[in-house]
């Protein structure tokens, strides 16, 4: 460092700020090294931290995405100011949790991206979205689930990593009672093959059903949410 300072003040040393051109007769040029770009690359696999990717929703109050829209792109626990009802949605990034009523309550819709021209298409029951949140996960992340046949992580066991099309065929039970999401964002359905009440699943653990929302243990299927 010493050095590098005897050389900012030297007259024999020409610095220019882009090139960082040595005068060839400085006699410690051979000390002076040429200045490298650093260049960070992130891959698409890495991309940025979960939490500041962008996500975006356009919420309509008419089918095929017309009527007024509503635009938005951060968590929001009250709607209503923005639109009455909602019955078609884009999803242009970023998963999202809709909740029937504000303050994330009521029945949770997961929709990942694409066109839901209809409520229909993503499982509603009725036009009614009244609060939403938005999730990211690196898609070149774990998955991984234990569920339990009994409260508190009792009673039988089994972990999975891969989409479970019907409960009771590979775990021999119709009830989760207890879960722990080790890795990765999950949706449970009530019933088989992706249907009925769904609830949105982040890691950590939960020690009864109510603990995702549901009224009852009854599970029929569960999958990995892998688009964002």
């Amino acid at each position: 460092m010493a050095w590098i300072r005897i050389l900012a003040v030297s007259q024999k040393c020409q610095i220019q700020c882009n090139n960082k051109t040595v005068d060839p007769t400085n006699p410690w040029r051979r000390f002076i090294k040429r200045a490298r770009p650093t260049v960070l690359q992130l891959s698409p696999e890495e991309g940025l931290d979960p939490t500041t990717r962008m996500s975006k929703i356009i919420f309509y109050e008419d089918k095929n995405f017309q009527g007024r829209s509503y635009e938005c792109e951060i968590d929001c626990p009250d709607t209503q100011p923005h639109f009455a009802r909602c019955n078609s949605i884009r999803v242009d990034s970023g998963c999202w949790v809709l909740y029937e009523k504000p303050n994330y309550t009521g029945y949770q819709y997961v929709l990942t991206r694409g066109e839901y021209p209809e409520y229909q298409h993503w499982m509603g029951y009725n036009d009614s979205v009244r609060s939403c949140r938005t999730f990211s996960y690196d898609r070149g992340g774990q998955y991984r689930i234990r569920i339990y046949e009994r409260p508190d992580f009792q009673g039988q066991m089994m972990e999975f990593s891969d989409d479970c099309e019907s409960v009771h065929e590979r775990f021999r039970h119709r009830d989760i009672y207890s879960c722990n999401v080790m890795d990765g964002y999950w949706t449970l359905y009530e019933h088989p093959s992706y249907r009925g009440r769904q609830y949105f699943m982040r890691p950590g653990e939960y020690r009864k059903f109510s603990d995702w929302g549901a009224v009852c243990a009854t599970t029929g299927s569960f999958r990995r949410i892998t688009e964002f």
